[in-house]
């Protein structure tokens, strides 16, 4: 086994201790050259020109595999090493790409006028009690200090900005305001995968907006809303807008951005016809029509069920439904949690036949479901989908009844078969490819995987209300609110009221959009960054004895407002040709055989571009390919 030491970029092991510096004299090639031993790794040149001789980009670190992961080509190219598990550290050239980013984040938030701080990593345990978010996750953090004080490592900021901003601000006349960091979050992921896409230390953009009504709140919701949009379209990447559920975040309103991609963990419902997006989570489907020429007795023959508890495992979730030609379906967690919120969909008892669940046998043999056992069942919840005919639903409730009044002693047994909400017929189906869209009612819905990478949130005042986080408004201006009339005092002559603020939180993950770019844009040469985050805009890349004339590329293109770097290093050109496709910048310029005719040859691969251009057209012909990238 190689070590890291040894092992080349591009495949095969070095030939001594220095396989780590790339511009080092035993750098592995595909044509093995021998260099004086006495070489430095640092030029002696000391212009603020970019050259890769000095700027330390280490190889190795993963062996060069036919079926490589965009993750494996990030190590392999020398932008990260990983420390620990889900823990990586960002090098030079990663380092470059996330500075880039972060000036581009920097760049949209300045449209807001949102103002920029850094909030401590370190979060109070007695904040997230207060907010009622203390308990609701598993992936803390959690730590104490030598006198016994409780902290964690803030995964989000919300409830530390909101008492900052209590602390701070008292009248109406202060808002909005909106204050936004980019820094490091802690997740304690049971099992990081994919690199950069799910680890357990990572960079966020947060935002945190504050209002004084809803109305002004929603306002603030629109304007980062395009914010948002304008900041994905720059990056030239294709990405999706979904409604969202809000999750433990809270809140009513929340839209995620996406970029589609087959190893995505979120799925993303869409309708090839209309406009309708939305998260999984939230999407819905119609119901088709129901099949009026099957007989009664085929339809009972194809009637489903899935059994499944509450987090405590005092409730049992009966969830019902058919399924045409008797073939099983996945379920719709999400739509089961709406209607039953503390549902725990990993604790189901899976498939059963119909006579065996309504089987008196099968209720005292669970011991689950025996009132013998001491987290014996206290409430049945049945729950049909629309799909199952309405007798079958009458005869499903009856049932239940009779045979669990048998077994069970002081239980609450309660059916749904319509939505509290709007009282239309169940859906619970998990959607698949050819569903009815909700929105225009075609049979034309389709479902791709997607990488979340940014989220905006409506929260009103889940957070301000529980950490009395309040403002004092003229009645005038209040927007109809009880609670907030019951708390009017005379200030100054005029009628005034505490009100708690409106806000709104929306992040994007810096260190997940650098994995998730460079798993939607790399192909089987290597990386391929788009320009706004690219760690160079262009490498030059001089054959033998041109480094000299590289530098007078270089300044032409830098004099453009381009970011140029020569790779001056003393390799082959073929390997560093090979490198420049690894890393992935966007236009290479090379000066080859036709140089002496005052011709370079300009590749991009993302444009499929690959040509001879004159020296003198090439900051032109440079620029136009940037604008496309």
């Amino acid at each position: 086994m190689h070590s890291l030491r040894s092992i080349s970029r591009f495949g095969g092991s070095a030939t001594n201790t220095w396989g780590l510096w790339r511009g080092a004299t035993s750098l592995p090639r595909p044509s093995r050259l021998s260099y004086p031993q006495t070489q430095s790794h640092f030029s002696t040149i000391n212009d603020d020109r970019a050259r890769l001789s000095k700027f330390w980009i280490p190889t190795g670190g993963i062996a060069a595999s036919a079926d490589e992961d965009s993750h494996a080509k990030l190590i392999r190219g020398g932008f990260l090493r990983q420390a620990h598990t889900g823990i990586f550290h960002m090098l030079p050239l990663g380092r470059r790409v996330q500075d880039k980013l972060e000036a581009l984040i920097d760049k949209h938030m300045s449209t807001l006028g949102a103002s920029k701080l850094a909030l401590s990593s370190l979060s109070s345990e007695e904040l997230w009690a207060k907010s009622g978010r203390l308990n609701s996750s598993s992936e803390l953090f959690r730590l104490e200090d030598r006198k016994e004080a409780r902290y964690l490592l803030a995964p989000t900021h919300e409830e530390e900005i909101t008492e900052l901003v209590s602390n701070s601000v008292q009248s109406y006349k202060e808002l909005p305001v909106r204050l936004y960091q980019i820094t490091r979050k802690y997740r304690d992921e049971l099992r990081p995968r994919q690199g950069l896409l799910r680890s357990r230390e990572f960079v966020m953009k947060d935002l945190y907006t504050f209002d004084y009504n809803n109305t002004s709140a929603l306002s603030t919701y629109e304007s980062v809303r395009k914010a948002y949009h304008n900041l994905f379209d720059e990056l030239k990447v294709p990405y999706l807008v979904a409604e969202a559920d809000s999750g433990d975040i809270g809140g009513d309103l929340s839209h995620e951005f996406h970029f589609p991609t087959k190893i995505g963990e979120d799925s993303i419902i869409s309708c090839s016809k209309c406009n309708y997006v939305a998260n999984e989570e939230l999407a819905e489907s119609g119901l088709p029509k129901s099949n009026e020429t099957e007989s009664l007795k085929n339809k009972f023959k194809n009637l489903k069920k899935i059994g499944g508890f509450s987090r405590d495992g005092s409730t049992l979730i009966v969830t019902w439904f058919y399924s045409e030609n008797g073939e099983e379906y996945d379920l719709n967690t999400s739509s089961i949690k709406r209607l039953v919120p503390d549902y725990d969909p990993s604790r189901k008892i899976g498939h059963v036949e119909l006579s065996q669940l309504i089987n008196e046998d099968f209720i005292l043999t669970n011991t689950r479901l025996n009132e013998e056992d001491e987290n014996h069942i206290t409430h049945v919840i049945n729950l049909i989908d629309g799909r199952v005919p309405l007798k079958f639903s009458e005869a499903i409730s009856r049932k239940r009844e009779e045979y669990f009044d048998s077994c069970l002693n002081e239980y609450k047994n309660s059916s749904l078969a319509l939505d509290p909400s709007t009282g239309e017929p169940l859906n619970l189906k998990r959607i698949t490819e050819g569903d009815v869209c909700p929105k225009c009612q075609e049979l034309t819905l389709k479902v791709e995987k997607a990488i979340e990478l940014g989220h905006t949130f409506h929260l009103g005042t889940r957070y301000s209300k529980p950490m009395e986080a309040t403002v004092t408004v003229p009645s005038g201006l209040v927007e109809t609110n009880l609670e907030a009339k019951e708390k009017k005092t005379q200030q100054g002559g005029n009628d005034q009221i505490r009100v708690p603020m409106e806000m709104g939180c929306n992040g994007i993950g810096v260190t997940r959009m650098i994995g998730a770019v460079a798993e939607t844009l790399a192909d089987e040469k290597g990386l391929n960054w788009p320009r706004v985050m690219a760690p160079f805009e262009i490498v030059v890349v001089p054959g033998k004895g041109l480094n000299e004339d590289a530098l007078q590329i270089f300044d032409t293109l830098s004099a453009a407002e381009m970011d140029p770097v020569v790779d001056d290093r003393e390799v082959s050109i073929g390997w560093k040709m090979k490198d420049a496709d690894l890393i992935g910048y966007p236009v290479i310029v090379l000066l080859g055989r036709k140089w002496k005719e005052g011709l370079c040859e300009v590749q991009c691969r993302r444009m499929n571009v690959k040509e001879d251009v004159r020296v003198e057209d090439l900051k032109n012909f440079v620029g136009k390919l940037l604008n496309q990238l």
